[in-house]
């Protein structure tokens, strides 16, 4: 078995790790992972290299155990079993599918008594793979995404590709393609270093969002009719590794850095607010409103007729804003059968900063759930 060692110097990732570590820990306990194998099965294949990147003395380190040859597996194994008792986290890519199984497996076959259960950690593809479609990935490949954020590698092959290089490497131990094996994995372990600051994406829809101000604005629509809508400006707690706007709901975000700003279209009309028990209600229709029947003493009965669900209302003109689930009460309609929803803008809302802080995350998150598509952009932001 070989052992290689070396630091990222200069490299730090802008996500905020010690956020997604937890409290009662600090950098020192996280551990990147990444393994190299023969095949995808344990059973029939063989692991040949672990790497991992952890934190010390304020820089990024790398280890890498190398199975020399196949009877090797059983060293490399206890070696990294032996470094990683020392941390509490684990950050891998795609590893709650390959990497954690396949190693858990070869630790049952060689009866090494480690667990993956001990440790707390984060599956970076899992937790972005939702939303490639919202950032016009083709595919959630480790390579896709750095090519994304617009890292170049040294090496030149695939992990598939290096299983023939390992077999030869093994015959003729042979220094270039020795090379090429530890480039790839090292290479694998730099680029989570970099793709870790794409978490700052699904952070937006699944942590709480700050409103650093609000302002309403008029524009003119395709159709040169004035409209107005609220911009609020964001604040984010991982920045964004590049920019990034989208549309949805008549809505639209853009992003830059930590910060964002949310257009949403702002209404005023009148609307209707319906009465759900409007057995108790009476509609007079020359005044076209619901009243309950308590007081409905004081109507002559030709200018009342009961009440159905779809005219049991009152109607009130002020300036109201969207939302696709029932987030503020009471909520308005514009008819008894539309399925779009509102609320007031009061006077006491437009001063609530928890409010607009609940509401940026309601649009935010029923843009990504509801919206069936998606207007992207990259580069240029607004925010």
């Amino acid at each position: 078995m070989k052992t290689f060692n070396g630091d990222y110097t200069g490299i730090k990732p802008s996500y905020p790790l010690e956020n997604l570590i937890g409290e009662n820990r600090t950098l020192e306990d996280a551990l990147f992972l990444d393994i190299e194998t023969t095949g995808l099965t344990p059973g029939n294949s063989s692991l040949y290299m672990i790497g991992c990147v952890y934190f010390k003395e304020d820089c990024w380190h790398y280890i890498q155990w190398l199975a020399e040859n196949y009877e090797d597996e059983l060293q490399v194994l206890s070696a990294f079993a032996s470094f990683a008792e020392d941390y509490s986290f684990i950050i891998h890519y795609n590893g709650n599918r390959f990497d954690l199984p396949y190693l858990t497996k070869k630790f049952e076959q060689f009866e090494l008594a480690f667990q993956f259960d001990k440790f707390d950690g984060v599956d970076i593809y899992k937790r972005i793979s939702g939303y490639k479609d919202l950032l016009g990935l083709a595919d959630v490949k480790q390579k896709t995404v750095e090519d994304f954020l617009g890292l170049e590698r040294d090496d030149r092959y695939t992990g598939g590709e290096l299983i023939s290089v390992y077999h030869d490497y093994v015959c003729t131990r042979d220094e270039k393609l020795l090379t090429e094996l530890i480039l790839h994995n090292r290479e694998d372990l730099k680029g989570m270093l970099y793709v870790v600051n794409m978490l700052a994406y699904p952070d937006m829809f699944l942590n709480p969002i700050r409103v650093m101000g609000v302002k309403a604005n008029y524009y003119d629509d395709i159709q040169k009719k004035r409209c107005q809508e609220i911009i609020m400006k964001l604040r984010f707690l991982a920045p964004f590794p590049k920019p990034i706007s989208f549309r949805g709901l008549g809505c639209y975000f853009s992003g830059s850095g930590i910060d964002g700003a949310l257009k949403v279209p702002l209404y005023e009309e009148e609307m209707k607010y319906f009465y759900s028990n409007y057995r108790d209600y009476y509609y007079l229709p020359a005044e076209d409103i619901a009243i309950h029947k308590s007081i409905a003493t004081f109507v002559d009965k030709e200018h009342r007729v009961q009440a159905q669900a779809s005219n049991c209302y009152t109607r009130k003109r002020s300036m109201f804003l969207p939302e696709w689930d029932v987030l503020f009460s009471p909520f308005y309609k514009r008819e008894y059968r539309s399925r779009e929803i509102f609320f007031e803008l009061t006077d006491e809302f437009k001063t609530s900063r928890t409010g607009f802080n609940m509401y940026a995350e309601h649009v935010l998150s029923s843009m990504f759930e509801y919206g069936d598509h998606f207007s992207r952009g990259y580069g240029n932001s607004e925010a």
